[in-house]
């Protein structure tokens, strides 16, 4: 089977900048951030291109709690997860809130944030404000660009209740997967499997080393995704010893730096072709790039067997930070674009 890489004609979608926008300029950067789309970033152009993938099945819309995500709100861009990501029920020894059920992609996504724009010196900034739903938390995140172009993202999550308060947080940026992709991460940093489509990658967090996976007698090298397999997903997280993660594309590459004591991991979501919640629509051709706070995508299992879950105390805080960049360089990470043990598509 071949693919075709050139996107097919979208529907007629509304626009992003029809739900209002506000756009953030530094250096040669642009970030267009839409709050009515649960604080959505449609647009991350930074070293001469955009790196944000869009969809051509989920329009942009406004989200409704109690919906499904995949089903309506994934329609591409840069998201906010919190207090989980996937959906789950909140194990029952967690005081005042076992037995919680959380939505999958947290409680953000469908949401109207409060909004605070700022300009200084140091570049222009958004501030936006969720509020808790099934939990009495606030979680603002602070957008900037500077004047070299590189966008920085603060995070503050508040608790405000009288108990002690476990969650998730995980950004979800999504990209198109191309030939020319690289993922570039500490070699050698543990990784675990925690989902997989068409393809066989070890029990459920079966661990292995970055960049490499063991399965079915191949070895699989994810540094170059799109020559994995010929059709796949797969969801991995790389506990991060260092507080960097590279995403080049040909001669451009982005980056994201943070403090790894904040930002212990990485989410990794592949999607070549693997994967779609829709029965008559072609499945995905994207990735996730997440730097995040816990794994794997689901509160109960970051509390359970992963031990993973943060937690913030009675009415207390949590700071963490995280910058992109981006620069042109020369060449990136050699490889032809299929990885150890696989077939070439």
């Amino acid at each position: 089977m071949k693919f075709s890489f050139l996107s097919k004609p979208k529907k007629h979608f509304p626009p992003a900048s029809e739900f209002g926008f506000i756009e953030l300029r530094g250096g040669e950067s642009r970030v267009v951030i839409v709050p009515s789309l649960g604080g959505k970033v449609t647009e991350l152009f930074m070293g001469g291109r955009q790196w944000l993938w869009t969809s051509d099945v989920i329009p942009f819309a406004r989200g409704i709690d109690g919906t499904s995500y995949v089903e309506a709100g994934d329609s591409g861009g840069f998201d906010e997860c919190f207090p989980t990501v996937g959906a789950c029920r909140v194990p029952g020894w967690v005081r005042a809130f076992g037995g919680v059920e959380l939505p999958d992609h947290g409680e953000l996504w469908c949401q109207e944030p409060a909004m605070e724009v700022r300009t200084a010196p140091d570049g222009q900034r958004v501030i936006l404000t969720w509020k808790g739903v099934r939990f009495p938390y606030r979680l603002q995140r602070s957008v900037r660009v500077a004047p070299n172009g590189d966008v920085h993202m603060g995070y503050a999550a508040i608790n405000d209740g009288d108990e002690r308060l476990p969650f998730l947080w995980s950004s979800h940026p999504l990209f198109p997967l191309t030939p020319h992709t690289r993922l570039i991460l500490p070699e050698g940093a543990r990784l675990r499997v925690f989902a997989r489509h068409d393809i066989e990658l070890g029990e459920f967090r079966s661990e292995h080393r970055w960049p490499f996976v063991r399965g079915s007698g191949k070895v699989f090298d994810f540094v170059a995704p799109f020559g994995v397999a010929k059709r796949f997903a797969c969801k991995l997280f790389v506990d991060m010893p260092e507080g960097r993660a590279t995403i080049q594309e040909g001669e451009v590459e982005l980056s994201a730096t943070f403090d790894p004591r904040e930002v212990t991991h990485v989410g990794l979501w592949i999607n070549k072709r693997g994967w779609t919640p829709f029965r008559r629509e072609d499945p995905y051709l994207n990735f996730a790039f997440e730097p995040c706070i816990g794994a794997p995508d689901t509160l109960s299992d970051a509390l359970g067997d992963w031990k993973s879950a943060a937690w913030i105390e009675p009415g207390h805080e949590r700071r963490w930070s995280v910058t992109w960049s981006a620069r042109r360089t020369s060449a990136g990470r050699g490889g032809d674009g299929v990885g150890a043990g696989t077939a070439s598509s």
